[in-house]
């Protein structure tokens, strides 16, 4: 089974996929620092840096391509930028449907911010996934609206009978993955109609409750990680009796949230060396920029379009003292193989790991789509 990404960033959807299984043929991306990492761990030969409109995926028809994955540029949308959406000029999706009108792979995968769903954008949101829907759909006019209207039409005929996708989307928090992360993402999935797949996106395997049940009833957390339990505190007695009132004496049934710490596991303290677990200076904790506490799963790493936000590239720990992450620390917060080399300096390499798809998850929506197709033959 094989794919093109576009989009492809840093590479944590493609690992993921690659973990499922899926051969890639093509890594499509624009930004020289990002195009560095990917040739890092997947060499030359797959390798295109440039605009992904002066990509020619047409020399793929004789490829048959399986999947089409990428996250096309989520600032449009983004809950922390300008969300201009539609009239942003880095808003990619309609190159994004073009590769899927070209290709008509078996499937494709996109993900993007949550965002997305905001009430402002659901006119623009409900018009993208029409245009997945129905691909061969030739959208002449320069007004998007327009064609939503045309493309509303057709999904009430009866009689259309050219290639047809079933699209799905769901809002995700990547923390009830096992990401040690929360990181919510809207995950949009579609397959070709004609391979008669009916697909549910994977159910969560963990939850919060199970890690605050191992944190304030049983205790594992800290037994784990060599830690005494402070039971004596008004938030530990309050939260054993939340959870004992909602389970009984029965443990919730779904693997606990991973945390900071727990993704740490072995690592060390950063040093003074040189490399990805290098300790950079100067982190300071102000309101609103207060760093992940390392014993719950981290908040959402971000890029961001002015430099790197301090808050959510700093670990908190239980004293009060914060610092910032390695780059090898927040690989593992986005569950990338610690041999997987993300190039440039800090920040660079901050910003490309938060544009990611943590691997983790990309791996579980990646395996379940690509059962599907095989089940499907």
């Amino acid at each position: 089974m094989n794919s093109i990404e576009i989009f492809s960033g840093a590479g944590g959807l493609a690992k993921g996929l690659e973990l499922a299984g899926v051969e890639h043929k093509a890594l499509v991306e624009w930004n020289a620092d990002a195009c560095n990492t990917l040739r890092k761990n997947y060499g030359d030969a797959f390798v295109f840096q440039g605009d992904i409109r002066d990509f020619d995926f047409s020399c793929y028809k004789d490829q048959n391509v399986d999947i089409i994955a990428g996250g096309p540029p989520c600032q449009p949308f983004s809950l922390g930028g300008k969300s201009k959406g539609f009239d942003d000029s880095r808003d990619m999706f309609p190159s994004a449907v073009s590769s899927i009108r070209t290709l008509l792979p078996k499937a494709f995968i996109f993900e993007n911010v949550k965002g997305l769903l905001r009430n402002s954008f659901k006119e623009y949101f409900n018009y993208i996934i029409l245009q997945l829907t129905y691909p061969d759909i030739e959208l002449k006019s320069d007004d998007w609206l327009e064609n939503l209207i045309l493309l509303q039409k057709v999904d009430t005929e009866q009689s259309y009978s050219r290639t047809k996708y079933n699209v799905s989307h769901t809002l995700v928090n990547a923390a009830d993955y096992g990401v040690p992360q929360k990181r919510e993402r809207v995950i949009i999935v579609g397959f070709r109609d004609d391979l008669h797949i009916d697909w549910k996106f994977p159910e969560p395997t963990h939850s919060e409750d199970s890690l605050l049940w191992e944190k304030y009833v049983s205790g594992e957390y800290w037994t784990k990680h060599n830690i005494p339990n402070q039971d004596d505190t008004f938030l530990n007695s309050t939260m054993r009796k939340r959870l004992l009132d909602k389970y009984g004496m029965w443990k919730p049934e779904l693997k606990p949230w991973q945390t900071i710490r727990d993704a740490f596991n072995k690592l060390g303290e950063p040093d003074n060396q040189a490399g990805e677990h290098s300790l950079r200076l100067g982190a300071k904790s102000y309101p609103g920029h207060t760093g992940s506490n390392i014993d719950e799963p981290s908040k959402t790493i971000k890029a961001g379009s002015h430099g790197v936000p301090g808050g959510e590239n700093m670990v908190r720990f239980n004293d009060g003292n914060t610092r910032y992450l390695s780059v090898l620390e927040a690989k593992r917060i986005q569950t990338f193989p610690d041999n997987y080399v993300i190039t440039g300096a800090w920040s660079e390499a901050m910003r490309q790991l938060g544009n990611a798809v943590p691997v983790k998850l990309a791996h579980v929506v990646g395996s379940s789509v690509a059962e599907a197709i095989r089940m499907a033959g």
